[in-house]
């Protein structure tokens, strides 16, 4: 079990899937049949109005049925209505900053887009083995292709104008405050962890005193020149990495838990950590090798990045003098149970005069 830091969650931009976009669609059909086929077929109806422009309930429908079906997990929140004012202000940020954007950006967001359609298309082709594989999991999920091409291209064409406006200067600060924060370390990381549950996390095996007594035990034999990975063989109850060595290879070390990270950063090249204690056990660690991503690694990241930021800040600081009203209460609704009739006999008789 890597010990990977599961609170390491950050908020996002429904626009991040330029680069994911394949890979996310671990989807199933949901939704019911529309006989149009389109969400944006939900209707003219305005639902929101802004300085020069409104919504209509289509191109709610269109949008967030886009971002259901590259992001699941949001279909549980489609009726609250703080989760529907931000999608909306979203919505009306896109097309507010789309409409900004220069003619190049949105010429280079249409080749993008076509190779992102392409891909998502031969990803349903080989998972249903069907040519029409994309078009049944949009009819679950009452979209068309034109609903899910326009979403990649209103995104792309925001995204790509906001990169346009991120300076090297502005990129090399931001690699500079993260790389202080150990944001871009990298490290092989041997290690036998001794944890304190089942593989599954979830039934105790070992007291705290009978871990650390074990973990104690490790260190001695390591000390004494051992064999780290016949040790690891032996005593690691970490199942990803025990017939391995005990080795992660080349790993972001942002990616773990707050003790183990800090030990392979901290620790001296070759060194034989005393146990250090996480959430899973106690870590008898040596560190392989240690290095750090460079800026020319890492700055198309970084300028996707400081883009988001752009349109993030765009969204709380200047949209809302912009926004004239959104209006939650023509967009769905939590259904309410039924009420339970009375039981005959029980009805409330009327008062006595």
């Amino acid at each position: 079990m890597l010990p990977i830091n599961r609170s390491k969650t950050r908020r996002r931009l429904s626009v991040l899937l330029a680069a994911v976009v394949v890979t996310a669609l671990a989807l199933t059909g949901c939704g019911k049949d529309n006989k149009n086929g389109s969400a944006a077929a939900g209707g003219t109806e305005v639902v929101a109005t802004y300085k020069d422009g409104n919504v209509t309930k289509g191109e709610y429908d269109s949008f967030v049925g886009s971002v259901k079906f590259f992001n699941p997990m949001y279909a549980q929140f489609e009726t609250d209505p703080t989760f529907q004012d931000y999608m909306m202000k979203q919505l009306i940020a896109f097309k507010v900053l789309g409409a900004k954007a220069d003619d190049q950006s949105k010429k280079d967001a249409e080749t993008k887009t076509k190779e992102q359609m392409d891909q998502i298309k031969q990803y349903f082709e080989q998972q249903g083995g069907d040519k029409n594989a994309f078009d049944m999991q949009l009819k679950a999920a009452n979209l068309t292709q034109d609903d899910i091409k326009n979403y990649i291209l209103k995104s792309l064409i925001v995204l790509g104008d906001a990169e346009k406006k991120v300076t090297d200067d502005q990129m090399k600060a931001k690699y500079d405050e993260n790389a202080k924060a150990n944001a871009y370390t990298i490290a092989t990381v041997s290690h036998v962890l001794v944890s304190l549950k089942d593989a599954n996390q979830e039934k105790d095996i070992r007291t705290k005193e009978e871990a650390l007594k074990r973990a104690q035990e490790v260190k001695q034999k390591l000390d004494g020149g051992a064999d780290f990975a016949a040790v690891a063989k032996e005593y690691s109850d970490d199942g990803g990495s025990k017939d391995n060595g005990g080795k992660y290879e080349n790993a972001d070390v942002t990616q773990w838990v707050e003790g183990f990270k800090k030990a392979a950063i901290e620790l001296p090249i070759g060194q034989i950590s005393d146990p250090v204690e996480t959430e899973f056990g106690y870590h008898v660690m040596r560190v392989e090798a240690r290095s750090s991503k460079t800026f020319d690694e890492m700055k198309d990241q970084i300028k996707s990045e400081l883009a988001e930021m752009q349109v993030s800040d765009f969204i709380e600081k200047d949209l809302p003098g912009m926004i004239e009203k959104i209006e939650t209460d023509k967009l769905p609704k939590a259904e309410t149970a039924p009420q339970t009739p009375a039981p005959s006999g029980t009805e409330q008789q009327p008062a006595a005069k």
